[in-house]
């Protein structure tokens, strides 16, 4: 079975509804109870998914998401550690301690006691072992204009899933990471109103179908634990990533 975060919205809905569809079973993890069960309700394998509300920043919350979901299926196979928030895209000399904290307690702290609370089960689990699939988003790789909380902490993802890949590997524990630019969600409609780029203007950059996301996540989801993609980036072909900013 698999634990999503952040699977209320976006790309974590639709990656457990993915997932629901390739016949796993889902535990959906989110802040809002009523947006849980609107990613449950769009599902034809709506029985093989449960909601279950989570701070991530809590570590008492996630233990019981972690309890909860093994009770009820037996183990935990599969964690994509998907939640994350950005701050408001203010100059770095203004960005409060409030907002750096914020996104830093959910981006990093939350996929940590996620991270941790899946070797805790996985290692325990018969047969032992599981796989970890973090999204690093391309703000990982690179940065955007105003966006250093954002950007430290999903740089901090990807040492994050190198140890924990190598940390993992006495419990046969597999840990990748997926590094996504630009799907259509919620949260990049302004995108082809234009927003900031390195050279101070404004412009429209191309989305990609989220689903896309769904189907890279899925590959990593199947593969058999003595193989990993360490790391992956699906983004759309024309956005400004390669090249000078």
């Amino acid at each position: 079975m698999v634990i999503v975060t952040g699977a209320g919205s976006g790309i974590g809905r639709a990656v457990s509804l993915a997932l629901l569809k390739a016949g796993f079973r889902v535990g959906l993890a989110g802040r809002r109870q009523d947006a849980l069960e609107e990613t449950r309700s769009l599902s034809d394998a709506a029985d093989a998914a449960i909601a279950v509300p989570t701070d991530v920043t809590d570590p008492t919350s996630v233990e019981q998401l972690f309890a909860q979901t093994a009770s009820t299926y037996g183990r935990v196979d599969i964690l994509f550690n998907n939640a994350g928030v950005s701050a408001p895209g203010d100059l770095l000399e203004d960005i409060s301690f409030a907002a750096w904290q914020q996104v830093v307690n959910v981006n990093l702290t939350g996929a940590f006691l996620c991270t941790q609370a899946a070797f805790r089960q996985m290692k325990e689990q018969t047969p032992t072992g599981g796989r970890i699939i973090n999204n690093g988003s391309i703000s990982a790789l690179s940065p955007r204009p105003n966006s250093a909380p954002y950007t430290a902490t999903k740089h901090a993802i990807t040492g994050l899933t190198k140890s924990s890949s190598l940390d993992g590997r006495k419990y046969n524990i597999a840990c990748g990471q997926i590094d996504i630019g630009n799907a259509g969600t919620d949260m990049t409609s302004r995108m082809s109103a234009g927003v900031p780029q390195a050279n101070g203007l404004l412009a429209p950059e191309p989305t990609i179908d989220v689903n896309h996301i769904a189907d890279a996540v899925i590959y990593m989801a199947q593969l058999p634990l003595d193989a990993n993609v360490p790391f992956v980036t699906v983004m759309a072909t024309k956005m400004p990533l390669v090249g000078r900013g």
